[in-house]
C-alpha cells in the first residue's frame, strides 16, 4: 500500500502525512512537484488559503497530478478556518458569501473583496512564517462554535462551550479542563463566527 501524501492541514496550519482524507480540500496556491508529487519548500505561493468541496459537478480532482494547485484536505471547516483558509468563492459560492457577510459584520466594514479579506487573514495567521497565536478575547466556554484554540501541544474544537481534542482522524471526547489555551482560529475568522457564520464540523464533534 503506498504511503499517504502529504497533503493533510492541520489547526495549526502545519501539512503532515496521514491516510485520513477529512471532508473539505482546498489550496494555497502551487507548492508541489507533480513529478515527484512532493510538497517544496515553500507552505504556500498565494495569500488566497481556500476552503472547498471534494467533489465539484461530479468531478475530483487528481491529487498533486499537475501544475494546478496544490490539493490540500482538512478535517472539517473549523479546523479549515483555525489554520486560516476561507470558503471558496467557485466551488462553495453561498457559503463563502454567507462567510463574507458575517465577516462584515462582526468585523465593522463593508463591500469587502475576498484579496482584502485575505490580506487581513494573512497577516493574522502567521507570525515568522509559522503559525501566529492569539490572545483569548473571552472565557473559553463564550466562545462561538467552531473557534479553535491551542492548550500544550494539543488543539481543540470549541462545541456547545466543551473542549474537544483534535486529531487528524477527529475529535475526542473532553478529558480534562485545559487551561492557558490560546486562540488558533483567526481573530477575524472568530469575529465572523460571532456574527453567526457556523462551520461544518466532523461527525465525531457531534458524538464526543
Amino acid at each position: 500500500m503506498p504511503s499517504p501524501l502529504q497533503n493533510r492541514i492541520t489547526p495549526q496550519g502545519d501539512i503532515i502525512a496521514t491516510p485520513h482524507r477529512g471532508m473539505f480540500t482546498g489550496n494555497r496556491g502551487i507548492i508541489h512537484d507533480p513529478a515527484t508529487k512532493t510538497l517544496l519548500t515553500r507552505r504556500w505561493s498565494s495569500n488566497a488559503w481556500l476552503t472547498c468541496v471534494c467533489e465539484f459537478r461530479g468531478r475530483r480532482r487528481q491529487v498533486m497530478g499537475g501544475r494546478s494547485w496544490t490539493e490540500l484536505f482538512f478535517l472539517d471547516e473549523a479546523t479549515a478556518l483555525a489554520a486560516g483558509h476561507r470558503p471558496c468563492f467557485f466551488c462553495r459560492r453561498d457559503e463563502a458569501n454567507r462567510f463574507r457577510a458575517a465577516w462584515e459584520q462582526g468585523n465593522g466594514v463593508a463591500d469587502i473583496l475576498a484579496p482584502e479579506m485575505d490580506a487581513v487573514l494573512h497577516l493574522e495567521r502567521l507570525e515568522h512564517r509559522r503559525k501566529r497565536l492569539h490572545a483569548l478575547p473571552m472565557p473559553l466556554q463564550q466562545l462561538p462554535d467552531g473557534t479553535m484554540v491551542q492548550a500544550g501541544a494539543e488543539s481543540y474544537l470549541i462545541a456547545q462551550g466543551r473542549a474537544l481534542p483534535w486529531s487528524p482522524g477527529g475529535y475526542a471526547e473532553v478529558r480534562n479542563a485545559i487551561t492557558d489555551a490560546m486562540l488558533l482560529t483567526p481573530p477575524s475568522t472568530l469575529r465572523a463566527l460571532s456574527a453567526g457564520y457556523r462551520p461544518v464540523l466532523h461527525e465525531s464533534a457531534m458524538e464526543a
